[in-house]
């Protein structure tokens, strides 16, 4: 379990494929995804799959009454480097647990698991991602008709990591506000 403020991440099992295919299915949540079967039998087995390969960590993000609210995974590594995505936060929860998630993960990424940098590709036309990402210190490294391909350092992380702590803290107080 990585404990976070407002958010925990814990690994996902195979108990939570009808969760992560109703994510995965809902048409406002999965544009700039993958295209997956509705067959919860295949969710069930590409998670065991998933939570047997060593390079891979795929976390279910729960509140903190431990509901499901998203999903959130790291892969495709490559020496020092690991990618992460299937990102999904239901929209209820993503005032409060879009950031936290990701900073978390990069947490664990970096300081946990020992990597030094992240890989990743946004779709271009998904501004609200790709400006999450820029507004984080990502810088776009290369681009193709659909995607911008972009990198993200474990240094450049250490450097603004007090101010995301003090963002996560400021999402704190207002969600206890009710803001």
């Amino acid at each position: 379990m990585i404990t976070g403020k407002n958010i925990d991440l814990r690994e996902i099992e195979a108990s939570d494929a009808e969760f992560v295919l109703s994510l995965r299915l809902d048409p406002e949540l999965n544009t700039h995804l993958s295209v997956v079967e509705d067959d919860l039998d295949k969710q069930k087995e590409w998670i065991k799959k998933s939570k047997l390969n060593k390079q891979e960590w795929y976390f279910i993000v729960q509140n903190k009454q431990q509901q499901p609210v998203g999903t959130i995974r790291i892969y495709d590594i490559k020496g020092d480097s690991f990618c992460w995505g299937s990102w999904i936060i239901v929209p209820e929860a993503r005032r409060y647990a879009s950031f936290e998630s990701a900073i978390l993960l990069y947490q664990y990424a970096f300081f946990q698991l020992g990597f030094n940098k992240t890989h990743f590709d946004v779709r271009k036309n998904n501004l609200k991602v790709l400006n999450f990402h820029l507004r984080l210190g990502a810088v776009v490294i290369e681009e193709n008709e659909q995607d911008f391909f972009m990198t993200f350092t474990k240094e450049d992380f250490c450097n603004k990591e007090q101010e995301y702590i003090e963002i996560i803290d400021k999402i704190l107080l207002n969600t206890r506000k009710g803001i």
